[in-house]
């Protein structure tokens, strides 16, 4: 198993605690020269806060507890794509790499719900510098929605 996937296999444990604390199925972590420095989970309907998204929580601890250089050496590794207002946060965060499990184009076919911009798309007409890699996983980071949300028609 891959470094990156051994981190989105964590990314997906973590959206699964979030279901079982009684939120949306989403988890992310920040890695730094190979060491997991953050983890968080979905608290969208725990804090009542539509934006306490993983994927956001995470660039701003970032941009408040990571130096330049340490920014400049991070990957985020997530569940699922971060949404446009995620990849935004990241952005300016500086963050180096994203590195996500199910794409938001596959999510939505699922909830219908998502914004249909992708993360990559997001970062280069912000004319920014952070690599998007993924999905990486996809049937594992389905899993926990389908779980949640229900199964696809036709399946995946």
């Amino acid at each position: 198993m891959s470094v990156d996937t051994e981190h989105v296999t964590r990314s997906i444990e973590l959206a699964e605690e979030a279901v079982e604390a009684g939120n949306t199925p989403f988890g992310a972590l920040l890695v730094v020269d190979g060491e997991v420095v953050q983890e968080a989970r979905n608290t969208t309907r725990t804090d009542d806060d539509i934006t306490a998204h993983p994927e956001l929580r995470l660039a701003r601890w970032a941009a408040r507890e990571l130096d330049a250089d340490d920014r400049a050496a991070c990957t985020m590794y997530a569940s699922t794509e971060p949404c446009p207002m995620c990849t935004t946060a990241i952005y300016y965060a500086g963050l180096d790499r994203v590195v996500f499990g199910v794409a938001g184009e596959t999510l939505s076919e699922l909830t219908g719900g998502v914004a249909k911009i992708p993360a990559s798309e997001v970062i280069r007409r912000c004319d920014g510098e952070t690599t998007v890699d993924g999905p990486v996983a996809t049937e594992a980071a389905m899993a926990v929605h389908e779980s949640f949300y229900g199964e696809r028609d036709g399946g995946a």
